[in-house]
């Protein structure tokens, strides 16, 4: 666990992960969403709302070392101009940052506040969906191709495998976790998760053949974004 720890945050400082702490991301997410969540529920009995939800946007930032952000960038100016499958790759590597990644990066995090801004908190509705992105980091790595052909961060998860039975229990945890905030909100907000989630990573594969570490953090972000907007919808 301390691997899957320290590749998705920065604690407890850096190691070299394997494919064994891919098991592994489904709680370290869970874990993530709660302190996250605790963290707005505390924030917002000091501060307005959006002042907790900007407290809470830089704690997330912060907690994973913008790790998926740079991801989100990176792909949004790999996938979205009109390259070649090389190419994007190339761009998708470059220190870099595009147009479309700072408009993309600042869209998701302006959806993210403004979201916080306005929704009671709810930590177990961050536990769920930031767990159903991470569940469904290691699906796909357990289910679709490389992009790359050669070495990048993701390559350490190649081999692994996440029992199916595994990934369909966090899942479901995580729904029902979603479940205790509200209904029918946050069953809908999971489900939604998880569509934004596949949504990312089937375009990357018609773009690219298929998924990158940047591209499973995009992803991430991107399903867990969704998942809060359909939450904070007028149900």
């Amino acid at each position: 666990m301390r691997a899957a720890l320290s590749f998705l945050t920065f604690f407890p400082g850096a190691r070299t992960p394997t494919d064994r702490s891919l098991r592994w991301f489904p709680a370290v997410g869970a874990l993530l969403g709660l302190a996250l969540g605790g963290l707005w529920w505390g924030a917002a009995k000091l501060w307005p709302l959006p002042i907790a939800a900007v407290i809470v946007v830089l704690g997330d930032l912060g907690v994973t070392g913008m790790l998926h952000f740079d991801g989100l960038a990176d792909s949004a100016d790999g996938l979205l101009p009109h390259l070649d499958r090389h190419r994007r790759l190339a761009v998708m590597r470059e220190p870099t940052v595009g147009a479309f990644g700072v408009v993309t990066v600042l869209i998701v995090l302006l959806g993210r506040w403004a979201v916080l801004a306005i929704v009671r908190p709810a930590p177990l509705l961050l536990a769920a969906l930031w767990c159903l992105s991470r569940t469904s980091m290691g699906a796909v790595v357990n289910r679709t191709t490389y992009a790359r052909e050669d070495a990048g961060l993701a390559i350490a998860f190649q081999g692994a495998r996440l029992p199916i039975t595994f990934i369909v229990a966090a899942i479901g945890v995580a729904t029902g976790a979603a479940a205790l905030w509200s209904v029918p909100a946050g069953p809908a907000a999971a489900a939604a998760g998880l569509v934004g989630f596949g949504a990312v990573i089937v375009f990357a594969q018609r773009r690219i053949g298929g998924y990158t570490g940047d591209v499973l953090g995009a992803a991430g972000l991107v399903g867990e974004t969704v998942g809060l907007l359909v939450a904070a919808a007028r149900w």
